[in-house]
């Protein structure tokens, strides 16, 4: 006698779709860290040309290098939200894949919980009938003994 639990393929359905959302779990972390890196170095681009040019105008500079300055610190700024904004993106999604691999995590416990109790009542069925077999066994031996 043999174990099988008859949720089996239910449970191998579960567990694979909890490895494939941990994979996409991982791929947003990832895709969310590359980004916020990417917002990072754009704020500190911005942050050492602004230090760059208060030392240049201190020094002197022209109207038209002013307003390069300027149109290249607009330009990095507009970058910069836009990073903010996929920043606040991939945020989401990550905390959605998250979720869903919280989700999928706990469905996969369901279906162990439930195995495990079921192998344990199949081991207790087990243990009976070989007291009953056993019982039996002894009986026999007992009667042919006794004849």
């Amino acid at each position: 006698m043999t174990y099988h639990f008859r949720y089996q393929k239910i449970l191998d359905v579960k567990e694979n779709e909890k490895r494939k959302s941990s994979k996409e779990y991982e791929d947003s972390v990832e895709n969310f860290k590359k980004v916020a890196t990417k917002l990072y170095t754009f704020l500190k681009q911005k942050e050492e040309f602004v230090k760059l040019q208060e030392e240049k105008l201190n020094k002197g500079m022209s109207v038209q290098e002013i307003k390069q300055y300027q149109q290249y610190v607009q330009n990095l700024e507009k970058t910069i939200e836009h990073y903010q904004q996929l920043v606040i993106y991939s945020r989401n999604a990550m905390n959605e894949k998250q979720s869903i691999l919280m989700q999928k995590h706990i469905e996969v416990k369901q279906y162990e919980k439930i195995k495990e109790k079921d192998y344990k009542k199949f081991m207790e069925l087990r243990k009976r009938e070989e007291g009953k077999m056993m019982d039996e066994i002894s009986i026999i031996t007992y009667s042919f003994h006794r004849n």
